[in-house]
């Protein structure tokens, strides 16, 4: 049974302020700071389809980080990021 996704596996990453971040995870610490690879960030709207940022390798602090799971890569290649609307995430409030 596994605990999540494992390493080179593309992952979704929610961070603490509403971003949005796709990348393949090369690493984490027992801290869960996590380094991506081939990242982006994915930018939602309500008037117009989803923005992707190239981000490239990018590493994030684990305690700025609100969520991680694996992307079904066959599904998320299925959508149609410039059709979709969404409002943005608004950041967690502790």
């Amino acid at each position: 049974m596994s605990a999540g996704p494992g390493l080179e596996s593309l992952v979704d990453l929610i961070t603490n302020d509403g971003r949005n971040i796709v990348g393949v995870l090369k690493g984490f610490d027992q801290a869960t700071n996590i380094i991506l690879d081939e990242s982006h960030e994915r930018v939602y709207s309500t008037k117009e389809g989803v923005q992707q940022l190239v981000l490239g390798l990018y590493i994030i602090r684990g305690d700025n980080i609100s969520v991680v799971g694996e992307l079904d890569e066959e599904l998320d290649s299925s959508l149609d990021l410039s059709k979709l609307r969404a409002h943005p995430l608004k950041p967690v409030i502790h």
